[in-house]
């Protein structure tokens, strides 16, 4: 296929509301929607990849929706003529395009992926290193509020069939032990919790905290402090599970959580780690590493969601603790897919490539294109 190199680029920009009204984090941060960037890769031949980017507004990590696509704007130009199926090469040319800005290189990254099935005949997952045979389990997102209220939203996705629970904290310490303590009063067998804080702890809170908790209470801390120092602080002082979310933010961050013996796994969000390419390479290092991974996006369509399922069908049923449903958090559907969740488990596609269909009804034009 001489001809399947990248000759057209075109930016799609998608208002996403919350499904919940109002979503709230630790440290006071709300969201109420989110702005969606997706990506189609055009190649000479014709045939098309898509991907996508929404970051968690601009308080989360260090990225915001404006900055994906003029990082893409950066990028695109010198991508044109690639051939989108070296996914190192296309990476190596993101990366001396432009320093770091890993949301705004994942959707590129994950439209060559979707262009290299489709031109093999074969679903991302089995490029990735072929799929295992386990039906992936779904977790659910509990924003923080009254302890009462997150013991019945747990309740309602334990009726979907939800079998992980993400239950977020972070404000007073006696409060956060309520929240724990009745997220996980009606616990049943197999049933897995993160309490997350994203970052909005410092290592006294959490350790107040902690102490406050009734005994026996069974889940892994996620992102508890800010800081790296702080976390580890914070290991050394608990035999509670930590896992790191907002700081395993690369292949250098990952090497050094497993030298410093920092935490037991990591959240592996795909667009903050730059997409599939350097998603497969950090799921390796915890795999070596014996850490295990929750495969997530911070928050998306369809699109993000196909390649939180492919990446996570490669992972070991040792190592995969769960996946989480993006398009739960959002109203807007901009594609369709195979991507059926059946008692709290889904699997990815057998079809070529990434396995949507976006519908171009609800995208629109193009904010930009380059070709």
């Amino acid at each position: 296929m001489a001809n399947l190199r990248i000759a057209k680029i075109d930016v799609f920009q998608v208002d996403l509301p919350y499904s919940g009204g109002v979503y709230t984090l630790s440290g006071g941060r709300e969201y109420r929607g989110f702005d969606s960037t997706l990506v189609r890769v055009t190649t000479q031949d014709g045939t098309e990849g898509w991907g996508e980017s929404t970051p968690w507004g601009s308080t989360y990590i260090a990225a915001h929706a404006r900055g994906v696509r003029s990082g893409i704007a950066e990028i695109a130009p010198s991508l044109l003529g690639l051939d989108p199926r070296h996914v190192d090469r296309i990476n190596e040319a993101m990366d001396a395009a432009l320093v770091g800005h890993e949301h705004a290189k994942t959707p590129l990254d994950i439209t060559c992926w979707d262009i290299f099935g489709k031109s093999v005949g074969m679903p991302v997952c089995d490029l990735l290193g072929g799929r295992t045979n386990r039906a992936l389990p779904i977790i659910s997102s509990i924003y923080m509020g009254d302890p009462d209220d997150m013991r019945k939203r747990v309740a309602e996705h334990r009726a979907m069939g939800y079998l992980g629970h993400s239950v977020k904290i972070g404000g007073d310490p006696a409060d956060d032990a309520a929240r724990i303590a009745a997220s996980l009063a009606d616990k049943r067998p197999g049933e897995f919790f993160l309490v997350d804080a994203n970052g909005g702890m410092t290592v006294e809170t959490a350790l107040r905290m902690l102490r406050l908790l009734p005994n026996g209470l069974d889940f892994v801390l996620e992102a508890p402090c800010a800081t790296w120092r702080e976390c580890v602080s914070l290991r050394r002082r608990t035999d509670v599970p930590i896992i790191f979310d907002e700081l395993a933010i690369n292949d250098a961050a990952i090497i050094q959580m497993i030298a410093d013996g920092a935490v037991e796994g990591i959240g592996l969000k795909v667009s903050k780690n730059g997409g599939l390419t350097k998603g497969r390479r950090a799921r390796d290092f915890c795999i070596a590493a014996g850490m295990t991974i929750s495969v997530q996006d911070t928050v998306g369509t369809d699109v993000s969601f196909a390649g939180v399922v492919h990446l996570a069908q490669t992972v070991p049923e040792k190592y995969l603790r769960c996946i989480l449903e993006v398009r739960d958090l959002v109203t807007v559907k901009v594609a369709d897919s195979e991507l059926r969740v059946v008692n709290g488990r889904v699997t990815a596609p057998d079809s070529p490539g990434l396995g949507i269909t976006p519908r171009l009804d609800v995208l629109g034009e193009p904010v930009a294109s380059y070709s």
